[in-house]
């Protein structure tokens, strides 16, 4: 399979191939160098890493959507 490589140096995977990786909109993608050439898989969060931190977070505070996170629109000014 190839892929074409933009002027910005942008790449357009195949939806089928994103859809096998598990990756959706708003996640990473991991290249990591490996004999012979370079894998690609999706980055996700460990949410048993996270569970430490549960104490931390106030009773009454409001459980955090990512999918809507995800969809709402943002500031450019703050994109890294």
């Amino acid at each position: 399979m190839l892929v074409k490589i933009t002027s910005k140096r942008q790449v357009t995977f195949p939806a089928h191939v994103l859809d096998a990786m598990g990756a959706k909109p708003g996640d990473y993608l991991e290249i990591m160098e490996a004999p012979g050439g370079f894998l690609v898989r999706p980055r996700r969060i460990d949410e048993a890493r996270l569970a430490p931190l549960k104490d931390l977070v106030p009773p009454d505070h409001p459980v955090f959507d990512a999918g809507k996170f995800r969809e709402e629109t943002y500031d450019p000014a703050l994109r890294d």
